[in-house]
């Protein structure tokens, strides 16, 4: 954790808001909170976990980086 005042000190938590909203809130118009709680866990788990690279895990997906730590320890 950073200290007090630090600017990066949420710098994880806002990109993530930032693509979850520019890749899903944004796009699939949705109409009510229970559409939201039946679709985000979905996005989440099957996109962006799954599939989307990301830059701090050598451009890979967050699955296949923990599957390539896997096989290391083992």
């Amino acid at each position: 954790m950073s200290s007090a005042g630090n600017p990066y000190h949420d710098a994880q938590a806002e990109s993530f808001m930032k693509t979850l909203k520019v890749e899903q809130v944004y796009l699939a118009g949705y109409e009510d909170f229970q559409d939201v709680v039946s679709h985000l866990p979905q996005f989440i788990d099957q996109v962006y976990n799954a599939t989307r690279l990301h830059s701090a895990l050598s451009y890979v997906p967050p699955n296949e980086f923990e599957d390539q730590l896997a096989q290391q320890a083992a």
